[in-house]
């Protein structure tokens, strides 16, 4: 009976943790997305006025880069933190932080209000954001699948992979609402920062769902063996496990490239370019993160049954052939095609988003795990994926508009990525409370995989 007990606690306890890591990622990246849809549409023009327009909407997205360069401190500091002191403090710290950031960018004045200093205060707050996110994308991640069963961890990692597009029909939806209802002129004046103000009050519920959550199991049985008060974990895992860090790492660029290729680069182009409405842009986002969800899941989902390598190469060619029609295909201008686009690209991208924290996660052990998987996640999106919608729009600037130098360069990170999947071990079924040694020779060692 005391067994039986002990299991459904523990069961509880890990619904509790993969809640409370969805929830509140969720509303982080929500508070991090909104942001990077109103650099493309309406920052331009309220912080870089003295610009003209091609080079204020590089400006604005260049903000949008600095929140992903800051993300790279925010998980080196975090990653420290998180494994030496546990995962737990560290969560509640990282969503009041983005909280606190958020709802100062809603009351920023604009630059015809106080000049030079309206672009230095959003850039400062974009930094805070950015580190935020940093330690909280890793930190969420491992909450939740250190509380998981083996069998369930691709499960429970597609639950956290569907936090982006879920934060991206939320933060594209308000801002549909509100273009909808009001007219373009109070939209700029007022408009897009009501968004950012609610955000405090979903940070307040985020905060009270992480309350109830422990600490993790495998952070709590290295802390028995006094192993996190020995050594720095940053300089261990750059010492023992650089390599994995480093295809990890390239692995995961061509997700975050694509990613805010579809998210940020597509509703700039499909307005700027091709001429066609804000309210259609974020229509056709909002229906391609639905499709973006559906990927998650199914990604999460089938890495439990085919194995991580095998699910992350599918996907990895998926996205490699939609990228070949994807420009085609928005430039009908059509409606319809235009979503089936967004959302097959999309979908794919994310479904290899959802087995990313699983694959991430087995791949160090829990001395280091916080440290390592933070750096090869935020490695990769200050690499290819904050630049990715600046380089974009240079590309299109210089070619007289044609993507198809821009596609070369996708597809060539989409090959180096399938490159790093293919000469990877796999992972699934490891022990994750290992406190030390090399995850990736225990699940080669593991008998379920010699099957």
């Amino acid at each position: 009976m005391k067994t039986t007990d002990a299991s459904a606690a523990d069961s509880q306890m890990s619904r509790k943790a993969v809640t409370a890591a969805t929830i509140g990622t969720a509303l982080e990246w929500f508070d991090f997305t909104l942001y990077g849809a109103v650099a493309a549409t309406v920052l331009p023009k309220l912080f870089f006025p003295a610009m003209e327009p091609t080079s204020g909407l590089l400006a604005s997205l260049a903000t949008f880069g600095v929140g992903l360069a800051a993300r790279p401190l925010g998980a080196i500091t975090c990653g420290y933190l998180g494994d030496k002191l546990g995962r737990r403090n560290l969560m509640l710290a990282t969503v009041s932080l983005m909280g606190l950031a958020s709802v100062l960018m809603g009351l920023l004045p604009t630059y015809a209000q106080v000049g030079i200093w309206a672009p230095i205060m959003l850039v400062i707050l974009r930094i805070i954001q950015g580190f935020a996110l940093g330690g909280e994308s890793t930190g969420a991640q491992l909450m939740a699948l250190e509380h998981a069963r083996s069998d369930r961890r691709g499960f429970y990692s597609g639950l956290l992979g569907l936090c982006s597009p879920l934060s991206q029909i939320l933060a594209n939806g308000a801002l549909l609402g509100l273009a909808a209802l009001l007219s373009t002129e109070q939209f700029e004046s007022f408009g897009w920062r009501i968004p950012f103000l609610m955000s405090f009050v979903l940070v307040v519920v985020a905060i009270f769902i992480r309350l109830k959550v422990s600490e993790t199991p495998a952070f709590v049985a290295l802390q028995k063996t006094q192993t996190p008060h020995a050594g720095s974990p940053l300089k261990d895992v750059l010492k023992t496990h650089s390599r994995t860090i480093l295809r990890l790492m390239l692995f995961f660029c061509s997700p975050a490239a694509l990613f805010y290729l579809i998210v940020i680069f597509s509703l700039s182009y499909l307005v700027k370019n091709l001429g066609m409405s804000q309210s259609m842009g974020f229509m056709s986002l909002m229906v391609a993160n639905v499709c973006a969800i559906f990927g998650a899941l199914a990604g999460g989902y089938l890495s439990d049954r085919w194995g991580r390598k095998k699910a992350l190469a599918f996907g990895s060619c998926m996205t490699l052939a939609i990228l070949m029609v994807y420009f085609p295909m928005l430039n009908t201008q059509q409606p319809a095609m235009i979503m089936a686009a967004m959302g097959l690209f999309l979908g794919f991208t994310q479904f290899q988003s959802g087995i990313q924290p699983v694959a991430f996660a087995e791949a160090f052990p829990t001395n280091v795990r916080y440290s390592g998987s933070a750096l090869a996640y935020t490695g990769a999106n200050l690499l290819i994926g904050g630049p990715m919608p600046i380089l974009a729009v240079w590309l299109m600037s210089q070619t007289g508009n044609s993507p198809w130098l821009l596609v070369a360069i996708c597809a060539a990170i989409n090959l180096v990525s399938l490159a790093m999947i293919l000469i990877g071990p796999e992972t699934r079924g490891i022990d994750l409370d290992q406190a030390d040694g090399d995850a990736t020779v225990q699940a080669a060692a593991s008998p379920q995989y010699l099957k």
